[in-house]
Parts: C-alpha cells; sequence; structure tokens
C-alpha cells in the first residue's frame, strides 16, 4: 500500500478513535449545524466541540462554511467514502491473497 494512503487511513482512524468525535460526525451526517446546536446535542462544553471540530476538519471529514456570523458544520461524506474504498481494497485483497495460499 502506498504510504500516502496508509497516512490518511492512519489519520481519520485517529480522528474516530474518540467516542465524542464519532458522535459529532454521525450528528454532523444527518445536516449542518452549528456549534451551539452540537454542544447542546452533546451536553459537553463549547470548547471541547471545538477541539473535536478542529481534528476532525484537520482531516477532512468535516466540512465548515461561514454563514453570517456563524460557522456551520457538515460531514464531508465524500471523505468517508474515500476511507471506506480504501479499506475494501485491502480486506478484498488480503481474501485474495488468503485464496491463492489455500489453493
Amino acid at each position: 500500500m502506498p504510504l500516502p494512503e496508509l497516512e490518511k487511513i492512519t489519520r481519520i482512524c485517529k480522528a474516530l478513535s474518540d467516542p465524542t468525535r464519532v458522535r459529532i460526525f454521525l450528528f454532523l451526517t444527518k445536516k449542518t449545524f452549528c456549534v451551539n446546536a452540537i454542544v447542546s446535542f452533546l451536553n459537553i462544553s463549547q470548547p471541547a466541540v471545538s477541539q473535536h471540530l478542529r481534528i476532525l476538519r484537520e482531516t477532512g471529514l468535516v466540512k465548515a462554511e461561514k454563514q453570517g456570523y456563524w460557522m456551520h458544520y457538515s460531514a464531508n461524506l465524500e471523505k468517508i467514502r474515500e476511507f471506506v474504498n480504501i479499506i475494501s481494497k485491502i480486506v478484498e485483497g488480503k481474501k485474495e491473497r488468503k485464496s491463492k495460499i489455500e489453493e
């Protein structure tokens, strides 16, 4: 596997290794929300939500768009599809190697 793909997978896995970030990501798959809505949904502090969003944004899993005075966040579904495709290729490659060994 090429190093850049391996690094992408590692960054995304690290970002999603925290249950709060997984909850935020799943919440943002429904629609676009501002930080205050996420704070209310999770019942955690605004600085904590902002830190989690920063990590999710750095990996590309979350997009931010300024709408008036507020930043609105949404899940980047294309990025998660890319991640799933890479993982699928790895799994399929292992299945192929295993079947060749068994033959």
